[in-house]
């Protein structure tokens, strides 16, 4: 969340309760931190959030004793890189041939993420390296865990990871199944019934055009993509003339000098390539048919508002001096209309859950029973998956009606992973010497889930890839499906794209494994007093209004992302192909869910009647994660809408308890 700006600076204790909410004893330790590493309470916030994902949520709760760690880890990450660029000054003054990694030139402004992972290299490390061709070793653990599955020891390395930190056994994880956080709690949990249902009850259905995700990354010129940007712009501008009932006349040239008021549409950028979107910064970018593609700057001093690089808005003002474009007024964006369905297409989902006319549909084991994970799906020390084991034996003990697996599945940005360096479990069908990818995914992920599937026939099992996944060679967003055949899952798991928007029975669900919700956060300018003021109900009505996965525009660069655990510790970030920007439009309808992983808190929240869900990461770093479980009631129709015959919204935030769980 950037800073607002305000006619008189707020003292810091008012910007600390605003940021942190702190017990007045932790208030006192947060004020002696920024006053000793001279940094503003924002800059702290972001601190405070990534050494929350570094140690795992339940071992960092906002307490005096949990701030004051907080304080020694801060003050060893400033001692670490102060060493680090004490090192590379003496390797440049040595004249040494290998390029450092310099933290300063990473674009790490506020050097939140140092804590992170701290990378360290020695110049006779690397030398080592190149001349003996070694695969790095990573110590493995003697023994098998007990609870481990696959039990494999080769699986299990020791358990400090490379900066030192303990990294908590998922065994030894604490409050297993608490629930965080929840929507509608006065609606029961699913009731499992006494055996799996023999049919399925979910009828899913693919709302997006699958095979048009097939195509060729960097194929398109880049002509075409400008004017895929133009014509998002265009669209946008018919969109509003349309809602506010607007001539053709009152549409001008922001560009153009001129003493008469117009709106203009356009797309918000920023004059410079690097650093974050500011008042001082902030254009209006023109499509080549309303302003022959020039920028203009914006002044909207007298107005409240909130803008990201990419979003596309309307504004009312005049451009006297030809400078800039002075803005009296901010237009609102038309929402997509809600999803709905025939009375007829209702009835007909409403018997296959069981349901009929006369009967009553608040009875817990008629409600739908989804769960839904999101990547990584193990910690950084191990490739033992066992968060994807347990959520499966919970998906089996409730007799889920679906499973939905957001990727990473084989995350790129797992240490051992990226580094090659881990041995399989013991299997018949492959020789360790001709393992590939494919093989290693087949043992590790395939085999629970074909577990599962066997265990609950009823089951569908739904995954969607990420630009990280080690075996998909579409890397680029938006982003087609796993090949699903070649890896080895059951019949029940259903491969889709990146994004992909779905119909199970007759709930619309949107899902995008890209973390778009992190960058708008980081990219986001707000001024004045927002709509919104929480901000994780409004980085997803952000989503919602411009009625796309991904509006941010360009994508955050990839040093600035949190670091990971593998020896470069940059990020893949958001490879976006611009040519191909329209597959990740919402077209038709809006969703009655948006399911948006994100690296934010995980959070259960209902936007403009969309149920937004993050069921945060399965598995942390360091730690176990969360998920989100799904009661879903059926829709009952009043005999009003019976007899009406027309459209009937689904409405689906208010029969639908979510609940936010620990694994």
């Amino acid at each position: 969340m950037p800073s607002k700006k305000r006619d008189s600076k707020p003292s810091m204790g008012d910007q600390l309760d605003e940021w942190f909410v702190p017990h007045p004893e932790v208030k006192i330790e947060l004020e002696s931190i920024c006053r000793l590493h001279s940094i503003s309470p924002e800059e702290l916030f972001y601190k405070w959030e990534s050494y929350s994902m570094k140690m795992g949520q339940e071992r960092t709760r906002l307490d005096v004793t949990t701030v004051r760690e907080f304080k020694k880890d801060l003050q060893e990450s400033v001692e670490r890189e102060a060493k680090s660029k004490s090192h590379m000054r003496s390797v440049d003054k040595r004249g040494a041939y290998a390029t450092p990694r310099n933290a300063a030139k990473s674009g790490n402004v506020f050097g939140m993420l140092d804590s992170v992972t701290p990378v360290q290299h020695t110049p006779s490390a690397v030398n080592k390296r190149k001349s003996t061709f070694e695969t790095p070793s990573i110590p493995k653990s003697s023994k098998v865990h007990a609870t481990s599955s696959p039990s494999d020891a080769r699986l299990l390395p020791s358990r400090a990871d490379q900066d030192g930190n303990q990294s908590i056994a998922f065994a030894e994880r604490q409050n297993s199944g608490q629930i965080i956080e929840t929507i509608n709690g006065h609606l029961d949990v699913h009731e499992a019934p006494i055996a799996p249902h023999p049919e399925p009850r979910v009828k899913l259905t693919a709302n997006t055009d699958l095979k048009k995700f097939r195509y060729r990354p960097m194929a398109m010129h880049l002509s075409e993509a400008s004017e895929v940007l133009d014509d998002r712009i265009d669209e946008f501008q018919s969109l509003i003339q349309a809602h506010h009932d607007l001539d053709d006349s009152a549409f001008g040239n922001a560009a153009a000098q001129g003493t008469n008021e117009i709106v203009a549409v356009g797309r918000i950028a920023s004059d410079t390539p690097e650093g974050r979107l500011n008042a001082a910064s902030m254009v209006l970018e023109t499509s080549r048919r309303t302003g022959a593609g020039l920028r203009v700057p914006l002044k909207v001093e007298p107005v409240s508002y909130q803008f990201f690089p990419g979003q596309i808005v309307a504004v009312r003002g005049i451009n006297a001096s030809g400078d800039y474009l002075s803005v009296s007024e901010i237009l609102d964006v038309p929402l997509l209309a809600p999803a709905a369905s025939q009375p007829s297409t209702l009835e007909t989902f409403n018997e296959r859950l069981g349901v009929t006319e006369d009967e009553d549909s608040s009875v817990p084991s008629k409600a739908l029973n989804l769960i839904v994970a999101s990547g990584p799906y193990t910690a950084d020390d191990n490739l033992a998956f066992e968060p994807l084991h347990a959520i499966c034996r919970t998906a089996e003990e409730t007799c889920a009606d679906m499973l939905i697996l957001i990727g990473p599945l084989f995350d790129t940005e797992h240490p051992l992973l990226a580094s090659g360096d881990f041995n399989l479990p013991d299997d018949p069908s492959i020789e360790p010497d001709r393992a590939t990818l494919a093989d290693a995914f087949r043992i590790l992920i395939a085999k629970p889930l074909q577990a599962l599937a066997q265990a609950v026939p009823s089951i569908t099992i739904v995954c969607i890839p990420s630009t990280r996944d080690l075996l998909n060679k579409h890397v680029s967003w938006p982003q087609d499906n796993l090949p699903g055949k070649k890896l080895g899952l059951p019949k029940q798991a259903k491969m889709v794209s990146n994004p992909v928007t779905v119909s199970i029975n007759e709930i619309v669900v949107a899902i995008s494994a890209q973390d778009i919700l992190y960058e708008l956060r980081r990219e986001e300018i707000v001024v004045g007093k927002p709509k919104e003021s929480n901000l994780l109900a409004r980085l997803p009505r952000h989503l919602i209004q411009q009625r796309h996965f991904f509006p941010l525009y360009p994508p955050v660069d990839r040093t600035l992302l949190p670091k990971t655990g593998t020896q470069e510790g940059i990020a893949t970030g958001t490879p976006i192909d611009v040519s191909y920007l329209k597959l990740g439009e919402w077209l038709e309808a809006r969703p009655d869910m948006l399911i948006q992983p994100s690296a934010l808190p995980q959070f259960a929240k209902v936007v403009e009647n969309v149920l937004v869900v993050n069921p945060g990461p399965l598995s942390k770093r360091k730690g176990a994660g969360t998920y989100a479980r799904l009661t879903v009631y059926p829709r009952r129709l009043t005999s009003e809408e019976r007899d009406k015959g027309a459209l009937v919204g689904h409405r689906l935030f208010e029969r639908a308890r979510v609940d936010v769980v620990r694994i």
